[in-house]
């Protein structure tokens, strides 16, 4: 069972965004598993500070998991790190704001780097994308063909960005470290090469296909299931299907905002669905049994005598299922008491008889009424 974000980083609930990072940083310094080989525990407590971090750092992940708990985070793309290196490519911004460029003191602690200090190839870029739905869609859960432009490794270079027959040169400035040195009093300080980005090389031929970069632009099609119960303005996290990485790096992830458009009958509040529900006066009055829209089609209501304007009805089982219980909601159902603008002779015959019948106020809340207008009318004189 996992432990509480809150209680894995050591703050309050109530902690800013500065002591959440000040807590984080102090954490993946203690337990990062080069200053703990073959701690197994330490490594586990390493993850769990990052993907503790990952959700708290993030104002809208944050506030999901402040209302519903780890369930309220489900499809809300946060990563599931196997392991230190994973952190580490998943997480690879997270330690530039944390530690600067290039894995900074941290990486120049712990080894954050490739081929003797070069820098470590980067995840690929994450992309985003929006799609609509409509709301019984919604409710019931959906699928959707998204065709987006992403990056793809260059088949002609292979991902090296040379042209095919060359390779890179060494860099002049690192020597092909990856990384320059300078003296600033008693310590020698490493931070990567401004020149080559920490790749150690420099392409001097580049590939005429992607002219250097390694990828290439190209539509791709991508099947994405949306889940039941998924609110207006959610992310689902479609794993692995950004930009490609650096030298072989993993993928970054596609990022789908979700957009419920609104219904002209129901509205959502949490799992259940609220709608109005006109009736006419002798309905109220003598009650009827009367059909009511759903998402699952038509259901027929009692509706009682005596039903006032305003009254709620429930329909147990007919609204949406919750995502992070699985339990379904209601239909609340609001009566509208419409009184007609318009009447035949007849009826305003019958209407007037009713209220020579009305002329005592025999209903309770109109007594009340009554009793406290000619309370009130007593107390002024």
């Amino acid at each position: 069972m996992k432990r509480d974000y809150y209680e894995v980083l050591g703050v309050g609930r109530d902690a800013s965004p500065d002591e959440v990072k000040k807590a984080y940083r102090q954490k993946a310094l203690k337990y990062h598993p080069d200053r703990n080989p073959g701690d197994k525990q330490a490594e586990e407590k390493f993850k769990e500070a990052a993907e503790a971090y990952e959700v708290l750092s993030n104002a809208e992940t944050r506030e999901k998991y402040d209302r519903f708990g780890h369930s309220g985070l489900e499809g809300a793309g946060v990563h599931g790190f196997a392991s230190a290196d994973d952190v580490r490519r998943a997480f690879g911004d997270i330690f530039d704001d944390l530690f600067g460029g290039g894995g900074g003191i941290f990486g120049d602690l712990f080894g954050f780097g490739r081929g003797g200090g070069r820098a470590a190839p980067r995840r690929g870029v994450s992309l985003k994308c929006e799609v609509a739905i409509e709301f019984e869609e919604m409710a019931r859960g959906c699928e959707r063909t998204i065709e987006l432009t992403r990056h793809d490794v260059c088949g002609e270079c292979r991902g090296s960005g040379a042209r095919p027959g060359s390779r890179p040169v060494s860099c002049p400035q690192c020597q092909g470290r990856g990384e320059v040195f300078r003296s600033q009093g008693f310590f020698s300080l490493r931070s990567t090469c401004p020149r080559c980005g920490g790749a150690g090389g420099i392409i001097q031929d580049p590939c005429k296909r992607c002219e250097g970069r390694g990828a290439v632009p190209g539509r791709k099609t991508i099947t994405v299931q949306i889940p039941p119960g998924i609110e207006d303005g959610e992310r689902l996290r479609v794993p692995g299907q950004g930009d490609p990485g650096e030298d072989g790096a993993p993928r970054g992830d596609l990022y789908v905002g979700i957009r419920v458009k609104p219904h002209p009958v129901f509205q959502r509040e949490g799992p259940h669905v609220v709608c109005e529900m006109p009736v006419t006066v002798a309905q109220a009055a003598l009650g009827d049994e009367v059909e009511v829209p759903t998402l699952r089609g038509v259901a027929k209501v009692t509706l009682p005598r005596g039903t006032q304007s305003g009254e709620i009805l429930r329909l147990r089982g007919q609204g949406i299922r919750d995502l992070r219980t699985g339990e379904v909601g209601d239909q609340l159902v609001e009566v509208i008491v419409e009184v007609p603008r318009k009447l035949t002779k007849r009826q305003e015959q019958l209407l007037r008889e009713l209220s020579e019948t009305e002329a005592r106020p025999t209903g309770a809340r109109r007594r009340g009424f009554f009793e406290s207008l000619r309370k009130m009318f007593r107390d002024r004189m």
